[in-house]
């Protein structure tokens, strides 16, 4: 739990708790029905990405995705990691102000729970698939559903992944949820509809 606890700590750092509508403090007990959750919340930043995040070990494991997830097994995106994330954090949606870091606006684009695709006697748990740099997990979203490798690449020194649906039934060549799907699964609204409606309620404030 010292390296949860320390990774949240450059979480925190980074932010400014009197100034962003972002978690500080997270949960004590996220109840489980269904296993551990993950979440993509596409972030119109200083660059508009995509941020996939899955629950391991008490933190949101997170990537930054610029192009976002594909429902193609021939499409490999682009995955940065970023500093863990608290559990609060998947139920964030809004805006952070400018001047603060990742300022822009936040939306839940998908979630659900997911399970570890690993099989066997003792399989490896996902914590340590993701330090051995290959990962496969099962998701089970309202937007995306199967199975997803997350791979680490040599380049920069392993500094970079890669997101990649793995070919089962889920599979589709054909969608493209990106960009026909860009609503929020939380509230049905857009970015737009988002920084519009938040940033008036701060500015009433």
């Amino acid at each position: 739990m010292a390296k949860s606890r320390d990774s949240l700590e450059r979480y925190r750092q980074k932010r400014e708790a009197r100034r962003t509508p972002e978690p500080i403090v997270d949960e004590a007990h996220r109840e489980q029905h269904g296993g551990p959750i993950f979440v993509i919340q596409l972030h119109d930043a200083s660059t508009r990405h995509y941020d996939f995040r899955l629950e391991v070990d008490g933190v949101l494991k997170s990537w930054a995705v610029p192009k976002g997830p594909s429902t193609d097994p021939r499409v490999k995106r682009l995955a940065i990691p970023t500093e863990d994330h608290p559990l609060a954090y998947a139920d964030f949606e809004g805006v952070i102000p400018a001047g603060e870091y990742g300022a822009g606006t936040v939306l839940i684009w998908d979630r659900g729970h997911y399970r570890n695709l690993k099989e066997g006697n003792a399989p490896p748990s996902v914590a340590e698939q993701l330090a051995d740099g290959h990962a496969t997990v099962w998701l089970e979203g309202e937007k995306l559903r199967g199975g997803y490798a997350l791979i680490r690449t040599r380049l920069e020194q392993g500094k970079d992944w890669l997101l990649v649906k793995i070919d089962d039934e889920a599979a589709d060549a054909r969608r493209n949820p990106t960009s026909t799907e860009p609503e929020s699964v939380r509230s049905g609204r857009t970015l737009e509809q988002i920084a519009i409606e938040e940033g008036q309620g701060r500015n009433g404030h």
